[in-house]
C-alpha cells in the first residue's frame, strides 16, 4: 500500500467511510510508516478541535423533520413523474443561470435596452473604444488643455454640444477631445490625464432620466462608471483606481 494511496484513503478511514478490510489494511500501513501516522496524528487533532470549537450546530428537531417529511413525499412520487419535475428544475435553472450572466455581463456583448438605466452600448465596445485610443495618433482629434478651445471644437460636428470642463486644479487636467462612435452612434470623447494614466470620458445626449453614478464594471484590467446627468449620458474608462475614477466622475456631475 503506497502512502499517496494512504493520503488518498485517509480521510475516508477519518470519517468511517472504508470497510473493515481496508480499515485494517490502512491501520497497519500506519504501524510502518511515519509519514503517513503524522498525517492521521494532524488530521484528528484538527478534527477534535474543530469540534470543541463548537462552530457547527445541529439541526433543529423541527427542521430535521420536515426535511425527512419533504424527502418521503419525493421519495413516493411516481419514478416517470419525478424525471418529468427534474426537467422543469433544470430548465428553470438555466434560465436564471443564463439570466443571471446576462445581468451581470453589461461587461457582455449586447446591451441590456430593457434595462433604463444600462447604456445604449456594450462594454466590449467602450473597452476597444479605450483600447484603440491609447494606439499613437488616436488619442485626440484636438488636443488642448483649454475647454474654450475644445469646447468650440465639437461645434458642427455633432447634433449636440457636449459639456467640456478642465480639472487640472483636481489633478485631472483636460488633454483634449476626439469623436468616436458607441453601439452605432457618434459621441463625443473628453480625454483627460491622471498620473501617467489616461481617462476616455464618453458624451452623448439622452432622454432618459438623471442617475446616479453606478458602481464601476471591471474588463481586461480597465474599469468605467456609468451616469446620467442634465440630458447627457457619460461613461468614463481607463486602468486608474477605482477611487480616481470615480472622483473625476464626481467633478463632472457637479
Amino acid at each position: 500500500m503506497s502512502c499517496d494511496y494512504t493520503r488518498t484513503a485517509l480521510h475516508g478511514y477519518l470519517d468511517g467511510e472504508l470497510d473493515a478490510s481496508r480499515s485494517a489494511e490502512f491501520e497497519r500501513h500506519v504501524e510502518g510508516c511515519r509519514e503517513c501516522a503524522k498525517v492521521l496524528e494532524i488530521e484528528e487533532s484538527l478534527r477534535s478541535a474543530l469540534q470543541r470549537s463548537s462552530l457547527c450546530e445541529s439541526a433543529p428537531p423541527a427542521l430535521r423533520k420536515k426535511i425527512r417529511a419533504e424527502l418521503d413525499a419525493a421519495t413516493a412520487t411516481p419514478f416517470t413523474e419525478r424525471i418529468s419535475v427534474w426537467r422543469w428544475v433544470a430548465l428553470a435553472a438555466s434560465i436564471l443561470l443564463v439570466a443571471a450572466v446576462s445581468w451581470y455581463v453589461w461587461p457582455g456583448s449586447a446591451p441590456l435596452t430593457t434595462n433604463p438605466a444600462a447604456p445604449p452600448f456594450t462594454a466590449s465596445e467602450l473597452i476597444d473604444a479605450h483600447i484603440r485610443s491609447l494606439q499613437p495618433g488616436h488619442l485626440t482629434d484636438v488636443a488642448s488643455t483649454d475647454q474654450h478651445t475644445v469646447k468650440p471644437w465639437f461645434d458642427g460636428k455633432l447634433d449636440f454640444a457636449p459639456p467640456v470642463k478642465d480639472f487640472a486644479d483636481d489633478g485631472f487636467p483636460l488633454v483634449g477631445g476626439r469623436l468616436d462612435v458607441l453601439g452605432g452612434r457618434n459621441v463625443a470623447v473628453l480625454v483627460y490625464a491622471r498620473r501617467k494614466h489616461f481617462v476616455n470620458v464618453f458624451v452623448l445626449p439622452t432622454k432618459e432620466p438623471d442617475t446616479p453614478i453606478h458602481p464601476p464594471g471591471l474588463r481586461q484590467g480597465y474599469q468605467w462608471l456609468h451616469w446620467r446627468h442634465q440630458g447627457m449620458e457619460y461613461c468614463a474608462v481607463s486602468d486608474v483606481s477605482v477611487a480616481d475614477l470615480h472622483e473625476l466622475a464626481q467633478l463632472i456631475y457637479q
